[in-house]
């Protein structure tokens, strides 16, 4: 089956390789860290500014077709400002809560911020201000998963479907306090390993 639960064993072999050939985990704790301090007025940048900088390195791939600009910025501004109250409310939850009553909410919400970022930035950047909530992907990742991307703007009913796999995993494996760290980022560590670099 595609999307079974990885083994404690194979969380720990991809977060091995992770630390050891992608020179992105450092990226990463670094972006977590600046979203929190923005969010929490503690830096003299906006949540805008920072999600714009790290979104322009974080997803170069999709940037080679798309420039990142103060239009751009604009755009994620007018986003965080219309989902302002449902992100702050959404921030402090974890995926172990996620439920169907959650499907029209998160499919509105993937989708308006898909259509700025595409089908993977918009996942990046809402995990950035949900890490507990939002799991991650990319094209690899959400084929493997039997979730194929469509063209930006159709992929809710898709990334919902994904989060509800997800959740089983993180059921299955015990949630944070039996895997000892954010279930979300180990398993993204493990499919970005296995399904996006086949390094395990």
């Amino acid at each position: 089956m595609p999307f079974r639960t990885p083994e404690f064993d194979e969380l720990e072999n991809a977060r091995a390789a992770y630390q050891a050939d992608e020179r992105r985990e450092l990226f990463y704790r670094t972006a977590t860290e600046l979203v929190d301090l923005a969010i929490r007025n503690q830096i003299s940048l906006s949540l805008a500014e920072v999600l714009t900088v790290l979104l322009q390195r974080w997803n170069q791939p999709y940037n080679r077709y798309s420039r990142f600009d103060a239009a751009r910025r604009a755009d994620i501004e007018r986003l965080l400002s219309e989902h302002r109250d449902l992100l702050h409310s959404i921030r402090e939850r974890a995926i172990d809560d996620f439920s169907e009553a959650d499907q029209a909410t998160v499919e509105q919400l993937f989708q308006d911020f898909e259509r700025i970022l595409g089908p993977v930035g918009a996942a990046r950047c809402l995990h950035l201000l949900a890490p507990r909530f939002f799991p991650l992907w990319d094209r690899d990742i959400a084929s493997a998963y039997l979730v194929s991307l469509l063209e930006p703007g159709g992929n809710g009913e898709r990334y919902y479907r994904f989060m509800r796999i997800v959740k089983e995993q993180c059921v299955d494996l015990g949630g944070e306090q039996r895997i000892g760290r954010n279930p979300l980022q180990a398993l993204d560590e493990y499919n970005y390993c296995h399904h996006t670099k086949r390094w395990i």
